[in-house]
């Protein structure tokens, strides 16, 4: 199965992008969507989490914001949540695999926020960075309920800077030039990434 991630920095568009994939049947496995999932009520994370993080289990879930405060200034910490939530979204991730290949799909996508910051380039056969123009960004983002440009200049200190990610990526979809760019080269890399003549060339030590 060919495996390609799919990265870019908060307000970038990504999910946008994400959903573009999904149009033309090939499935995305959306990390963001599985650590809320395993954050909330009965999710996988809220035991071991809640353990090491006392207080930020609340009604039976994991208050993120909570845990944010608790980690955002914290690298020990943050290293400390990585460390008990990463191995549990592995193993929901294998289901993913496992239900797309039942379905017979040949590629599928990894939409992973923090893919370079995790390692995780190394795992896929080739990346996909959705990007925009910073000004862009950061109009985008402070749109959303409770962001703040403290707190957005807060997240962006944790992630890989965009232009390195550009600088490591095989494909780089800019969003700022509207919708239908985007989808169209949407279709040309599944295309590309099917074909293996044109398919990037990346050494994949795990999957």
């Amino acid at each position: 199965m060919i495996l390609l991630g799919l990265t870019g920095s908060i307000g970038m568009g990504k999910s946008t992008t994400a959903a573009m994939f999904r149009e033309l049947d090939v499935p995305v496995y959306d990390a963001d969507a599985e650590v809320h999932a395993a954050y909330s009520l009965g999710g996988a994370c809220v035991g071991p989490v809640g353990d090491a993080f006392p207080g930020v289990v609340k009604n039976g879930a994991v208050d993120r914001e909570a845990l944010r405060q608790i980690v955002l200034n914290d690298p020990l910490a943050l290293e400390r949540l990585n460390g008990i939530v990463h191995p549990i979204i592995a193993r929901e991730r294998t289901g993913f695999f496992d239900d797309a290949k039942a379905s017979g799909s040949d590629l599928v996508v990894l939409d992973i926020p923090l893919l370079f910051e995790g390692g995780g380039e190394k795992g896929v056969d080739a990346v996909v960075v959705v990007t925009a123009p910073a000004e862009l960004q950061r109009e985008r983002v402070l749109q959303r309920e409770g962001m703040t440009p403290e707190r957005l200049d807060a997240i962006l200190a944790r992630q890989t800077p965009d232009a390195e990610k550009r600088a490591r990526a095989d494909f780089v979809i800019d969003t700022s030039q509207g919708l239908e760019p985007v989808r169209r080269q949407v279709a040309e890399i599944v295309e590309i990434m099917r074909d293996p003549q044109r398919r990037p060339t990346r050494d994949r030590t795990t999957a």
